[in-house]
């Protein structure tokens, strides 16, 4: 069984073995992050945990819709790579981040539990991956994904409000604006599977409530950011800790896909421009950010955080799973 507090997925650094492992110990259920890693690496990380974990795999979308708007963003990028002193790489417009490798990873592993985000895995990965022993989890962010995710017969919906931080797993993302309530969006979705709600979850209040409205367990991810043994870059430590940071907006600049993160200049400069076209911009950007990260400039990170950042603290996982645990 999943445990009531879920420590969400979050890749590009912040979820490490060590913060899972943690979070075991503590009496939650922690999940890695395989997005943008390579097989090797999911499976180091896999041998390096233990107990009632998660993995989450990214399921690979449809090409960008306008080659044009992505070269006209690469264009208008130029200064940023400027700033930094780096090559802008070319455009680089299929990558399905090694999904069946990951997929038969956790099924050779026999994850406990393999969560997706950014669509919905055939019904042949599933079934693999039931067969092997797993509970298949599945993100959506609308009853119409809802509806599509359960075709494939999942065993649990994590149910994706607008406030969570981070890429949102909407399928529509010409049309995301992060304005759906957790617990609107967990009223909305009807069904007998299992329903985790994510999103804006800042305190024990919010995880008593959104269990109370018929959530199985609550997964936060902002909360544990400034955990001892999370991999958040030091820039958005300091970032955080400082009291810098001020607002939350929902933007493409980083990668192409709608995301949660904390206002900077990046932010400022770009949120309007930027096209849909993950995960073509998220490698456009990389450079830009690998810069921004040496030299500690949050203003040029894509800093993940949702609405409820504020509530965020340093120290141990245990600490934290406890301010949260009913």
């Amino acid at each position: 069984m999943i445990r009531p507090v879920v420590v969400a997925p979050m890749a590009g650094g912040p979820s490490t073995p060590a913060l899972v492992n943690a979070a075991t110990a503590a009496g939650a259920t922690g999940f890695l992050a395989a997005g943008y890693k390579t097989p090797q690496r999911v499976e180091d990380e896999l041998r390096a945990v233990k107990g009632s974990y998660g993995l989450n795999i990214f399921v690979p979308g449809p090409p960008p819709p306008s080659v044009d708007a992505l070269t006209a963003y690469r264009t208008l990028l130029q200064a940023e790579a400027d700033r930094y002193g780096v090559d802008l790489p070319p455009l680089r417009l299929a990558d399905d981040d090694h999904f069946a490798a990951k997929v038969e990873l956790a099924v050779a592993h026999r994850v406990p539990f393999v969560s997706f985000t950014f669509g919905v895995p055939d019904r042949a990965a599933v079934a693999a991956l039931q067969s092997a022993g797993s509970r298949v989890l599945i993100t959506v962010t609308s009853p119409a994904e809802a509806a599509r995710a359960l075709a494939v017969e999942p065993d649990t919906l994590i149910v994706q409000g607008g406030p969570a931080g981070g890429h949102s797993a909407t399928t529509t993302p010409a049309e995301h604006r992060g304005d759906v309530s957790t617990l609107s969006l967990l009223h909305a979705v009807r069904t007998d599977v299992p329903l985790i709600a994510a999103g804006g979850v800042a305190d024990r209040a919010d995880v008593d409530r959104l269990l109370a409205a018929g959530a199985t367990a609550v997964q936060c991810g902002t909360a544990f950011l400034l955990a001892d043994e999370a991999g958040t870059r030091p820039a958005q430590r300091e970032f955080m800790l400082s009291g810098r940071a001020t607002e939350t907006v929902v933007t493409r600049a980083f990668t192409g896909h709608p995301a949660r993160a904390l206002r900077n200049r990046f932010t400022d400069l770009y949120t309007e421009a930027a096209p849909i076209g993950y995960p073509a911009v998220h490698h456009l950007t990389a450079p830009l950010r690998a810069a921004a990260a040496r030299t500690g400039d949050a203003d040029g990170l894509n800093l993940w955080a949702g609405t409820g950042f504020r509530s965020a603290r340093p120290g141990p996982v245990a600490d934290l799973v406890a301010r949260l645990l009913p």
